[in-house]
């Protein structure tokens, strides 16, 4: 259970706006939103900055993916994997075979090199904020210093992410049967 109470928009006629931008482009209002809207000010500066992230980037929508995916795994973060498997990542070019072996990349045959170069950066990361130096050349080697820009910071507000909202213990949303 959360820690702190989900706002209700049929309670906070004042947020209406806000609401109905969150809602036009996610389909809905999921938890994460309902939590921070105690904040609407950091509501929309968050989701501006996740759509900005995940939409407006020249990362591929598979590398988005297998990014937040891996993040998600490293990080036992349910809320995330629950969110994008399968209902983000399998449109976005992730089978759920790769969702699986993203557990164990390392030993898995099924990504690119340059894929493979971006997960030891994301696991780099994970680790620590001193990503070795062998470790982004790698990536380099594959990506624009656009794309090694953007791909850095995915995986901070998918760190940030994971943090604020396990932190708080957001409910991930049942599943429609």
């Amino acid at each position: 259970m959360a820690r702190i109470s989900y706002v209700e928009e049929r309670d906070h006629l004042e947020l209406a706006e806000n609401i109905a931008k969150i809602k036009g482009a996610r389909g809905g209002l999921i938890n994460i939103y309902k939590l921070l809207l105690h904040s609407p000010t950091v509501t929309m500066t968050w989701f501006e900055h996740i759509s900005a992230i995940r939409w407006k980037t020249q990362l591929t929508p598979r590398l988005r993916e297998i990014a937040i995916v891996r993040i998600a795994q490293a990080a036992k973060y349910a809320y995330a994997l629950q969110q994008h498997v399968p209902n983000i990542a399998v449109p976005d070019g992730v089978s759920l075979a790769e969702c699986e072996a993203l557990k164990d990349w390392q030993a898995s045959g099924m990504f690119s090199e340059a894929e493979r170069a971006a997960l030891a950066y994301v696991d780099a990361m994970i680790a620590g904020p001193d990503v070795p130096d062998d470790v982004f050349n790698a990536v380099r080697k594959y990506y624009s210093e656009r794309e090694v820009v953007e791909l850095t910071v995915l995986v901070g507000t998918y760190l940030m992410h994971n943090r604020v909202f396990t932190a708080l213990k957001v409910d991930v949303e049942q599943k429609n049967k």
